[in-house]
């Protein structure tokens, strides 16, 4: 019993998919919801439907949407690292905390958060482990296939088979 979850402390208990979508789409529209979090059933064929069919197929999406309406729309404070870890529908609002007025919200924010959120990312890809000049260019060193040539003139290196030796009909087609 201690472990059942008090969902009547959760603005999510009782508001269905659907119903959530439609306040979200009626205050902020498809646009925004697809400049903040970057989901393409706001943007492709953007409608109620395909997208509540979307996100009920898709857990990473529903928790995305679910967290932007509880932390956006409901403009609750952000969650404690242990309830963080929990999907939002599983997350206990602490008592005394009511949702407040929806965050404004535009475009020009969304592009500035993207931005933001690029510059961390590369900050994590540049991170320990990685050579100087792979986090001066951004990329990863590049791996040598030893099965492509070096130059276009250069003869693709072949395996012979072990019991057919030359005479595997397979063989050069497996290197090309």
């Amino acid at each position: 019993m201690e472990n059942e979850i008090n969902y009547k402390s959760n603005p999510l208990h009782g508001v269905s998919l659907k119903t959530m979508l439609t306040e979200l789409v009626d205050h902020y529209g498809f646009e925004i919801l697809y400049a903040y979090l970057y989901i393409n059933c706001f943007k492709t064929n953007a409608s109620i439907v395909s997208s509540v069919n979307f996100l009920n197929k898709t857990d990473w999406a529903r928790e995305n949407v679910e967290g932007f309406y509880l932390y956006q729309f409901k403009s609750l404070p952000r969650a404690s690292a242990e309830q963080f870890l929990l999907p939002p529908r599983d997350r206990v609002i602490p008592a005394g905390q009511v949702p407040g007025a929806p965050a404004v919200l535009s475009l020009e924010d969304a592009e500035k958060l993207r931005a933001k959120r690029a510059m961390k990312a590369d900050g994590f890809r540049s991170g320990p482990g990685r050579s100087t000049a792979a986090k001066r260019s951004g990329n990863s060193p590049k791996r040598e296939n030893k099965y492509e040539s070096k130059t276009r003139d250069e003869p693709v290196k072949t395996s012979t088979h072990p019991i057919w030796g030359d005479a595997d009909p397979w063989a050069n087609a497996k290197n090309k």
